[in-house]
């Protein structure tokens, strides 16, 4: 049977999952990246280092973000939202995004004093010097789910 997730439903599967699937366009260029996230009010909390996927979200703030949960090929719920990319530069907001983005991450990490690109680490002052982390948040505009269960 198909068919369509709930409003809770919908933001239920955005706060289990911890990887989702970020779509950005720019210059008639379509890239899809797969990204670490934590969610919370109808906002995407994420980070990343320079690069193609933030190079592109500056250029043009309009992106797509997908999560799903896939049990079988007959059992999977899936979400896809439409958003904005905004920069976070406001130093006390990059901080309470980023302990939630550590907080939601830290069961899947093994040896976290090796992630300092994650921001995770066993030395404060390590993180930003490995890599520029530069973290942002994806407002939800409108958001969509589909299932299949047997």
């Amino acid at each position: 049977m198909l068919g369509e997730l709930s409003q809770k439903q919908i933001e239920d599967l955005l706060k289990r999952q911890v990887i989702g699937r970020l779509g950005c366009h720019h210059h008639g260029v379509t890239y899809v990246v797969p990204v670490n996230y934590a969610y919370k009010d109808g906002v995407i909390y994420a980070h990343s280092g320079p690069g193609k996927k933030i190079d592109m979200m500056r250029q043009n703030p309009s992106v797509c973000f997908e999560v799903d949960e896939i049990e079988n090929i007959f059992k999977w719920q899936c979400v896809i939202a439409q958003g904005r990319f905004e920069e976070i530069k406001d130093i006390e907001e990059q901080e309470q995004a980023m302990q939630g983005l550590i907080h939601r991450i830290m069961p899947f990490v093994e040896t976290p004093a090796g992630h300092p690109s994650h921001g995770i680490t066993a030395n404060a002052h390590d993180v930003g010097t490995k890599i520029d982390l530069i973290i942002y948040k994806i407002q939800i505009i409108k958001a969509t789910g589909r299932f299949e269960s047997e």
